[in-house]
């Protein structure tokens, strides 16, 4: 069964742009945004784990996403995670998502007090799904962050029959046979999306159309390119390139992983994100010399004459 996506290729998860003082920077947005336009990045992911939303006020996080939604102009998709440890948050968030004009919504589970069974779940989501109801819903599985395992193909089903716009779920997990359940599940119906930018080849070949992912920001020619060969039937060429992204995050992650390295990575290019908000460390001048030299040994800077 052929089913109607509502995303599709690559969506960015960008990072949050602050000061200096560590102050929310939003009039770098509009720099970014045109970044996202040019690059042929079919979305945004935003105030997610890579946009530091547990850092994040719920001002701050309501001033990122008016941002956003209108730096896009429809040009791309805004999808606004509204994720958190507090229901009422989440309820707010969603409902001012919808109110701005975003294009859909996300929500990681709880990871303080955790749901202990799929129903607990749902029952947390599906009001804070409500007070967005004319927005496709995805749940953000990422159980490495927020330590729920609770199985996803399950949540689908459950989650389906009391959350009307329930669409999918972003996918940042390595079990991929539960990927494939999910993107199999009742004809593929839900749109699964790969969240491990170091295996989207793997993501592709079971299924998935999109993916959500942080590296997306600074080389998305690369990937746009592994997602052609994969629908060419070119593998060999599609291994070589995921080889390429998985030597670049291995630098990534040498330095802080995909938000502080990443961030930094986003400052060496040109585009001021500034630092992370405490307790992620602030790069040093000297780690900024050693991150462009890991970079400059494996060719990096080739891959990104679209800055």
């Amino acid at each position: 069964m052929t089913q109607q996506r509502f995303l599709k290729g690559l969506i960015a998860a960008p990072f949050t742009p602050m000061d200096e003082a560590g102050k929310v920077n939003l009039s770098v947005i509009e720099t970014y945004a045109g970044l996202i336009d040019k690059n042929e990045v079919s979305g945004v992911f935003i105030c997610g784990t890579t946009g530091e939303s547990m850092s994040l006020t719920t001002d701050e996080r309501k001033r990122i996403a008016e941002a956003w939604v209108a730096q896009a102009n429809k040009r791309f998709k805004v999808i606004v995670h509204v994720g958190g440890t507090s229901q009422p948050q989440s309820i707010e968030l969603a409902a001012h998502a919808q109110g701005i004009g975003a294009d859909a919504i996300s929500l990681m589970a709880p990871g303080f007090f955790k749901p202990e069974k799929v129903k607990d779940l749902v029952d947390f989501f599906e009001p804070i799904a409500a007070a967005a109801a004319l927005l496709p819903f995805y749940y953000y599985n990422m159980p490495s962050i927020t330590g729920v395992f609770l199985p996803v193909n399950e949540f689908l089903l459950q989650g389906k029959a009391r959350i009307p716009n329930l669409k999918g779920v972003k996918y940042t997990h390595n079990n991929l046979m539960e990927m494939q359940q999910c993107i199999n599940l009742n004809g593929g119906e839900f749109e699964v999306l790969h969240g491990f930018d170091e295996i989207l080849l793997t993501g592709l070949a079971i299924g998935a159309t999109a993916a959500v992912g942080s590296t997306y920001n600074y080389i998305p020619a690369l990937y746009n390119e592994i997602m052609d060969l994969v629908k060419q039937g070119n593998l060999e060429k599609a291994r070589i390139l995921q080889n390429v992204s998985v030597d670049v995050i291995s630098v990534v992650i040498k330095h802080g992983g995909g938000v502080r390295g990443g961030k930094a990575i986003m400052n060496l290019l040109g585009l001021n994100c500034g630092p992370c908000r405490s307790p992620i460390a602030e790069f040093t001048k000297d780690e900024y010399k050693e991150l462009k030299v890991d970079l400059e040994k494996i060719g990096f800077f080739n891959l990104v004459n679209q800055f």
